[in-house]
């Protein structure tokens, strides 16, 4: 794995290059979808249904902790710059795993002990953290402060806050208090599923892409892409806090 130092100073001396398809793709994406995304809301059909029923539903709440991986853009966006310049997989593992760790528990004690966190408070957390790993893969820490802070400690911090994210998004369902820890238990495992099936695309393209020679030379567009995403999440969900 090569070190945000090396990474840093490698990116440091290239020019800003034109963006690869595929990225231009994922934030055109990012963008057409603002009126829906960007508010992450629960949709109408999920949430009419989850009113409907009491008890145990394995199925269904596995079903959707995956959907809202698989949909969920800030957290991919996030996954992406964790695994950026990840190489081998026990690396992948080792990060992936802080931040599952991370946003399990925050996910399940928020909607059990039912902590009332503003939503747009914890999205905006969550587009810090991109615009962060994005800053952290431009060796940016080190050129302004002199020094690089622990990424496995900042992976596993910002789990805790998507975890946040989670849990609200899970509080909007209403849950019947019938069966709820097994069915929390049901959505976390179906979420860390999404995760997997999220991931592993994103590492079957990254594999694809950094055998290419365009990987090294669009690698400095591609983060500040991802740092730009960011802070326009950051910058939707302030206004939805402030105007809200």
């Amino acid at each position: 794995m090569r070190s945000t130092s090396s990474v840093g100073a490698t990116l440091n001396r290239w020019k800003p290059a034109r963006a690869p398809a595929v990225l231009l793709g994922f934030a055109a994406i990012f963008l057409a979808s603002a009126s829906t995304a960007f508010a992450h809301n629960v949709t109408e059909g999920d949430k009419g249904y989850i009113l409907e029923i009491t008890g145990i539903h394995i199925v269904p709440f596995l079903y959707l902790g995956a959907k809202h991986m698989v949909t969920g853009y800030d957290h991919l966006l996030f996954l992406f710059g964790v695994v950026f310049f990840l190489y081998r997989m026990q690396h992948v593992a080792l990060y992936v795993s802080l931040f599952a760790l991370g946003h399990s528990m925050t996910m399940l004690l928020g909607v059990y002990l039912n902590w009332n966190v503003n939503a747009y408070v914890i999205d905006a957390i969550i587009g810090l953290s991109v615009v962060y790993k994005a800053l952290d893969n431009l060796g940016a820490y080190q050129r302004w402060f002199g020094f690089q802070p622990d990424t496995k400690a900042a992976t596993l911090i910002f789990g805790l806050f998507h975890g946040l994210g989670l849990a609200t998004k899970v509080l909007e369902y209403d849950v019947a208090p019938d069966g709820l820890l097994v069915n929390l238990i049901a959505f976390n495992v179906g979420v860390e599923i999404g995760q997997i099936i999220a991931l592993a695309m994103i590492l079957i393209a990254m594999g694809y892409w950094r055998k290419t020679e365009s990987f090294w030379k669009h690698a400095y567009t591609a983060n500040v892409v991802m740092m730009s995403l960011g802070f326009m999440l950051i910058g939707y969900q302030l206004t939805g806090y402030f105007v809200a």
